[in-house]
């Protein structure tokens, strides 16, 4: 069995799968209140570290309504493609977009687990792609159903991880300066109470400082 690396800049597309209104409402594994939290800080990561990342729909204007206003104001940019599949490599269009940015390496958040993330797994892997399944960031009908589904993809060969995990992956020393001040801040708005602990670091350490200078 192949190890898998850890995660670096340069080397994922982040696809954030079908994070909209009606995908949201049977969602039973998770608070969606949770993983809208967990979306966002999986999306703000991507930005701070320069991710490619693309935004896919489902049945959009008919049934299932736009992308959560929460991503699409982290990145506004994003390009976004409605598909009629519950696959998204199936879609011609992601595809070609996928391909066009060039990397092997794609983390993947959605809904829901079961197939608009299991489907596109499997077949990704089989292509010779390396896939990171951000779990706390997916949402199923179920906690069966999502467990299940990420057991799949993990016999399959994908890596689960969790939002919080890509973040710290991706920054992994402290000495970089040039994420040091976003990665924090992100952990403090997003990462409950890692993030309140940042915080009371941060103003012990201030409040230290201060007390030196006198």
């Amino acid at each position: 069995m192949s190890i898998k690396p850890l995660l670096t800049p340069d080397a994922p597309t982040l696809v954030l799968v079908d994070y909209q209104p009606q995908m949201s409402f049977a969602v039973g594994n998770i608070d969606v209140q949770t993983l809208i939290n967990n979306a966002v800080g999986l999306t703000k990561t991507a930005k701070i570290f320069g991710i490619p990342t693309i935004l896919t729909t489902v049945a959009e204007k008919s049934f299932s309504g736009p992308t959560w206003k929460q991503l699409t104001d982290v990145i506004p940019e994003a390009k976004s493609f409605d598909r009629t599949s519950m696959n998204f490599w199936e879609d011609k269009a992601v595809r070609a977009e996928v391909e066009r940015i060039g990397r092997k390496t794609l983390i993947l958040g959605g809904l829901w687990t079961t197939a608009c993330i299991n489907f596109p797994t499997i077949q990704l892997l089989e292509e010779g792609y390396s896939v990171y399944v951000v779990a706390d960031a997916m949402g199923d009908v179920s906690q069966a159903a999502h467990d299940h589904s990420i057991t799949r993809m993990v016999q399959a060969g994908a890596v689960p991880v969790t939002w919080l995990q890509v973040l710290l992956e991706l920054q992994r020393d402290w000495a970089r300066q040039e994420t040091y001040d976003a990665v924090t801040k992100l952990a403090m708005e997003h990462a409950g109470a890692y993030g309140v602990g940042i915080q009371y670091a941060k103003a012990v350490l201030g409040a230290d400082a201060n007390e030196g200078k006198h």
